[in-house]
């Protein structure tokens, strides 16, 4: 990484040039608040790293060309983005005054430049509103930017892309539990994964993809097995317009030009279609909002794309509706899913009871492996991952994996992290069907379905793995369910407040 100070150049570490990119973030504390850092400082870097490549492409193209050059065999052959006149970085940072509406017009002129791969990438932020940030403000997050050369030949490899995810994981840690909206913990992210194992060639999906983290972990899965990450085709739908943008520039960021991020709602308006069909895929994963109310459940008694297959969930309670999107959505051949969700999916009643017997009757259950607590930023609640495929292996066929993984992880201040021997003990666990200690660090068991039938299709964990009694058992689900109650009744507690303060109420 390259830095420029009094016209010398200077190679930043991974360390320094992050060190650089959170000092950005921190020349906004006091006007701006730290929960909405993420929505000024990535789309400036983006900036950035958008003239600065086309400085570095137009160079090469003289080398090339010299006086033979055109301005079509430019853009044709060295840029993948056009740079209107008068919207380069130079021409923002050399205004004087007015920046912010200089700063507008240029983000807008270039998304409207670049129709197919830049629309709404730098969100909705009005740069000119000196009220939400004073132009001094703005002015000192230029300086902190400009000294930077962010091109693919000074930022080697990964570098930028492993920067943006520290930044990530920085304004994660700043936004707390806001930080669920768009921030899946990394290594969650790393283990399910690992778990499904993408390969060169794979279509993948993530329907509430945030920021893009599950889409480039996939690609530094195929790259660290000695596969070509260019073969992977990357889709993703998101209805935030901010996070929506961070997903582009994170995947622009780590190299990836070749992958297609939609924004819109995935339960009313499914963007990834093959003609009036779900698109298909050999990977489906996701990190989804958890019980999710008024998701559109209205729309799901006629659903277009035969998503409600095992029935409607209930309208204040999304979670099965994510669950049967993505079984849906997966390939018969290859296709797997991963999703992460609260315990409350393994043993609800009423609609979610009949969902879930109706899924398990068709066997396309593989496993479900339960995490250590505290993990996320968003939610204290247990969380577990559920794999599904259409196409189980014959030891598993009318089986279902257990897996306790509740006792692997690194205890934290805020929050609980897991290691990469964490990960790999449980991966394998998965993968083998055994605890790779022998130790009960990973307590698992494959479980007939006839067993499970037997129970009243509740898939709580410790029912199958511990031996606990029943009373034990119902302890557990009772405490989970009592969490996810206490989340659920807090969230509408802070919707009421906003609408009376709207309607001129003191909450």
């Amino acid at each position: 990484m390259t830095i420029v100070t009094n016209g010398i150049a200077i190679h930043l570490t991974q360390q320094q040039l992050e060190n650089r990119l959170l000092a950005a973030a921190n020349s906004l504390r006091g006007p701006v608040d730290p929960a909405d850092f993420k929505s000024y400082v990535f789309p400036i870097l983006f900036f950035k790293w958008i003239s600065d490549s086309w400085d570095y492409e137009h160079e090469r193209a003289l080398e090339d060309y010299g006086d033979d050059l055109t301005i079509e065999i430019e853009n044709e052959d060295y840029h993948p983005f056009v740079i209107p006149d008068g919207c380069h970085w130079k021409d923002v940072h050399e205004t004087t005054t007015l920046v912010g509406v200089k700063l507008n017009d240029a983000l807008l002129r270039l998304q409207n430049a670049n129709p197919d791969s830049l629309t709404g990438i730098f969100g909705d932020v009005n740069w000119a509103n000196t009220d939400r940030l004073p132009e001094v403000a703005l002015n000192n997050l230029l300086d902190v930017f400009h000294p930077l050369t962010l091109n693919r030949a000074s930022v080697p490899g990964d570098m930028l892309g492993a920067a943006y995810e520290y930044l990530l994981r920085e304004f994660a840690d700043a936004s707390g539990k806001k930080a669920g909206e768009f921030f899946t913990p990394r290594e969650v992210v790393h283990l399910l994964v690992k778990i499904l194992d993408p390969k060169p060639g794979d279509s993948i999906v993530d329907p509430a993809c945030g920021s893009g983290g599950m889409l480039v972990e996939t690609v530094n899965a195929v790259r660290q097995h000695g596969g070509d990450p260019r073969t992977l085709r990357l889709h993703g739908q998101e209805i935030n317009l901010t996070t929506s943008a961070i997903a582009k520039m994170n995947l622009y960021l780590h190299n990836l030009e070749d992958f297609k991020i939609v924004r819109g709602d995935t339960f009313r308006d499914p963007k990834l279609l093959d003609g009036d069909q779900l698109q298909k895929f050999d990977m489906v994963i996701t990190n989804p909002p958890f019980s999710l109310q008024n998701w559109g459940a209205e729309a799901w008694h006629n659903d277009p794309y035969k998503r409600s297959f095992c029935g409607v969930p209930p309208a204040k309670n999304g979670d099965f509706a994510w669950i049967q999107h993505m079984i849906a959505s997966m390939k018969k051949d290859t296709g797997r899913v991963g999703v992460v969700m609260p315990h409350g999916v393994l043993f609800r009643g009423g609609k979610e009871a009949a969902i879930r017997k109706c899924i398990l009757e068709q066997d396309l259950l593989e496993a479900v492996i339960s995490l250590p607590n505290n993990l996320f930023y968003s939610t204290s609640i247990p969380v577990c991952l559920l794999i599904f495929r259409n196409q189980k292996s014959t030891e598993r066929a009318k089986h279902v994996l257990f897996v306790d993984a509740t006792d692997r992880f690194q205890p934290g201040k805020n929050r609980n992290t897991m290691s990469e021997d964490d990960i790999v003990a449980i991966d394998t666990a998965y993968k083998a069907g055994i605890d790779p200690d022998g130790e009960g660090g990973v307590n698992l068991r494959l479980v007939p379905l006839s067993e499970i039938a037997e129970n009243g299709y509740d898939l709580n964990v410790g029912r199958y793995v511990r031996a606990e009694a029943a009373e034990e058992v119902d302890v557990i689900a009772a405490i989970a369910a009592m969490k996810e109650s206490q989340a659920s009744l807090k969230a509408a507690e802070e919707l009421l407040n906003e609408r009376l303060k709207a309607a001129g109420f003191d909450a």
